[in-house]
Parts: structure tokens; C-alpha cells; sequence
């Protein structure tokens, strides 16, 4: 039920994703205004998102949960990094190659998914991934992009995400609640992020010159690295590893990382390559193709970990 849930959830949004596409085919929009519409789920959308997130009760049960979920965050990146050392020389990586197929769009898509197919009360535990996968992206996917290895904490802490989370725990602890009115319009915004996101795709995609995605021939590789080999691994990793039984309700928690892990390459990578003069379009291809296949491989992996 739940596989069948998450393909329904996840055709919506590449409709969305096909109304992008019509927009700028039709010459209403540009691909360029999707810069635009890309701030404001950034610095509104996405922020508004995690802060609604946290307004539930502390529970021990809550508690518990999050000391899971980053648990297998954790776990989950360290064997990442060891994969891709060893998939760097087998398959030759270059920086842009080895980012887009290790960290996932799940600062986007996640929050969305989960609250489609669990409910707005699992929430809470994605922050737990994208808080970490942040903290990684920001240092070493920048240091694989742009071969600077200096630590810049203060670029890590400082983005807008990480505080949200970072206010959204304070919230949690204090028990602080938003007015009905503000939450309503922070819930209301909050729900933005994942149209947003697959608008913005579906604009780029209409200004993209076909002939991009027959040149990057390495990017069905990527591909099958990103939606097949990370998540089966993740799955075998989750089911087995007896992390499920830690906790109560263990075994959803860990279907919200899972989630979080499998959905296509990160969005924010084609944008870190712009700025650090490498190959954007190669990024926005590898991120269009996983984006449009994970409507696909995403119910098959969550299919096998109900098993």
C-alpha cells in the first residue's frame, strides 16, 4: 500500500513537473525565471517546511525517534563515503559524477513524500537526514566540486536549512507553539516545497536542448549508482542491521531515511557547480534523468524493504 501510495505521490509531482515543461515550451515562462521560483522555496518554502515539522509534542517516543534517525543518517553517509571511494576508481568519477550520485534531493522531496504516504506526524524525522546530508554537502561535496578542502563552518551553519532546524529544536524542547493564524501560513507555505521544486525541473527541462542529454553518455551510470545500487544497499543495510527493534515504531522511522536516501540526485549540486565553474549542465542532466526514473525505482525499493 504504502509503494502504491508513493507512486501516486510521486506521478503528481511529475505532472507538476510536465506543467514546468509546457510553461516554457509555450514561451509563458523561461528557463531562467526558475531562478526565482528556486529562492523562494530556498528561503521560504523549505524553512517554513521544517518549522512546521517541529511543532508536535516532546515525547520520549519522539525522542527516541530522532536519536534513530540520525543514527542511521550517520551509518548511512559513512558507508557511503567508503562506497564511493571504491566506485571513484572502478568507474573513474570525476567531481560532478561522484556528488550528484552520493547525495540525494531529499532537502526537497523527502518532507513532501512523507507527508503524502506516513502523515504529517513522521515529518519531524527527515530533518534528521537532511541535517546531516547538509552538513556533508556543504563541505566535502564542496571540496570534491571545487578541490578546496578548508572546512568553512560558518557557510554550513549558516544556511538557511540548518537554521530552521536549528529554531525548530528550540521550539520542540520549549514547547513553544505557533498561533493557529501563523501556523496555518507556515504549514500553508511549508506545503510549497515539493510543487516548487518539481516546477523549477520541469522548467529547465523545456529549455534544455535535447542534444544535452544524448552527450553525457556516463550519466545512465550515475544513474543506476544513484536509484539502484545506493538505496538496494540502503535497504539490505536497514532490514537487516536490527536498528528497527531499537525503538518503537523503528521500523517507519527508518522508512523515512530510506525515503530520504533513494530520491534522485540533489537539485542543489547543479547549482554548486555553477558557481564553482564545473560542469552545471552535466548535473542538471544526471538530476532530470533520476528525477523522472525514480517515479519507478523509489516504489520498487520501498516494496522490497516491506518484505
Amino acid at each position: 500500500m504504502i509503494s502504491i501510495l508513493l507512486m501516486e505521490k510521486i506521478i503528481s509531482l511529475c505532472l507538476i513537473l510536465a506543467a514546468g515543461f509546457v510553461l516554457v515550451k509555450m514561451k509563458c515562462l523561461k528557463g531562467e525565471d526558475s531562478k526565482v521560483l528556486s529562492r523562494i522555496a530556498l528561503y521560504l518554502a523549505m524553512p517554513c517546511n521544517i518549522l512546521s515539522a517541529f511543532q508536535v509534542d516532546f515525547t520520549e517516543q519522539v525522542r527516541d525517534g530522532l536519536f534513530l534517525a540520525f543514527a542511521a543518517a550517520i551509518l548511512i553517509h559513512i558507508g557511503l563515503f567508503i562506497l564511493f571511494w571504491i566506485f571513484k576508481f572502478l568507474f573513474h568519477l570525476d567531481g560532478v559524477e561522484s556528488v550528484s550520485a552520493m547525495y540525494s534531493n531529499s532537502g526537497n522531496l523527502i518532507i513532501p513524500l512523507v507527508y503524502a504516504i506516513l502523515g504529517p506526524e513522521w515529518v519531524i524525522y527527515t530533518s534528521a537526514f537532511i541535517a546531516v546530508q547538509l552538513f556533508l554537502l556543504f563541505s566535502h561535496g564542496k571540496a570534491i566540486l571545487c578541490g578546496n578542502h578548508k572546512f568553512d563552518i560558518r557557510e554550513i551553519i549558516t544556511n538557511i536549512n540548518m537554521i530552521s532546524i536549528f529554531f525548530g529544536v528550540i521550539l520542540l524542547l520549549t514547547g513553544l507553539r505557533f498561533p493557529a493564524p501563523v501556523q496555518d501560513a507556515v504549514k500553508s507555505l511549508g506545503d510549497m516545497v515539493g510543487p516548487i521544486a518539481m516546477l523549477v525541473t520541469g522548467m529547465l527541462i523545456g529549455e534544455m536542448q535535447f542534444s544535452k542529454f544524448t552527450q553525457y553518455r556516463r550519466v545512465w551510470l550515475i544513474t543506476i549508482l544513484r536509484l539502484l545500487a545506493v538505496p538496494f544497499l540502503t535497504v539490505i543495510f536497514l532490514k537487516y542491521s536490527g536498528m528497527a527493534g531499537l525503538v518503537e515504531n523503528g521500523r517507519e522511522i527508518l522508512l523515512v531515511t530510506l525515503l530520504a536516501t533513494m530520491t534522485p540526485s540533489a537539485s542543489t549540486v547543479t547549482q554548486m557547480a555553477q558557481v564553482y565553474g564545473q560542469d552545471a549542465d552535466y548535473a542538471s542532466v544526471i538530476n532530470v534523468i533520476t528525477t523522472l526514473l525514480c517515479i519507478i525505482t523509489m516504489p520498487v525499493m520501498v516494496f522490497i524493504y516491506q518484505l
